[in-house]
C-alpha cells in the first residue's frame, strides 16, 4: 500500500522540534545555527530567503555531511509547506544531527522574519 506524505509525516518514529518563524530566526541567530532552505534551487530563486542556505531536500544528507560535520550544530530547516522540511529533519536526525528544528509556518511569514533578523 502506498503512503500518502500525511501518512508518511505521521509515521515517523521521533519527535521532530517546531517552531514558528520568528522564534527559530531568533534562536538561529542566538545560536550561531544554519538556517537551511531545502526547496529546490528554482524555488529558492523565485522567493529567496534572506539568511538561508539553499540545499535541496535530495542533497541535503551529502551536502550537510561535507559542509557542516558538527552534530551538535543548530539547524533550522524550512521548505514551502513544512513537509520536506520535516522529511529533512528527520533524515538529519537518523544521520546523527542532535540539534534540528523544522521552522513550521509559511513561507511569507518566514521571508518577514528572516528579514527582520538579518
Amino acid at each position: 500500500m502506498l503512503k500518502t506524505i500525511p501518512d508518511l509525516l505521521e509515521s515517523i518514529p521521533f519527535t521532530i522540534r517546531k517552531l514558528d518563524a520568528i522564534s527559530a530566526c531568533q534562536e538561529c541567530v542566538d545560536n550561531n545555527g544554519l538556517r537551511i532552505d531545502v526547496r529546490e534551487p528554482e524555488e529558492a530563486a523565485n522567493t529567496p530567503i534572506k539568511g538561508s542556505i539553499n540545499i535541496p531536500r535530495g542533497l541535503l544528507e551529502m551536502r550537510m555531511l561535507n559542509e557542516y560535520p558538527q552534530a551538535d550544530k543548530a539547524i533550522y530547516v524550512h521548505c514551502a509547506t513544512g513537509a520536506r522540511a520535516t522529511l529533512s529533519a528527520e533524515q538529519l536526525m537518523r544521520i546523527g544531527y542532535e540539534n534540528v528544528t523544522v521552522i513550521s509556518c509559511a513561507l511569507d511569514i518566514i521571508q518577514d522574519a528572516a528579514e527582520a533578523h538579518a
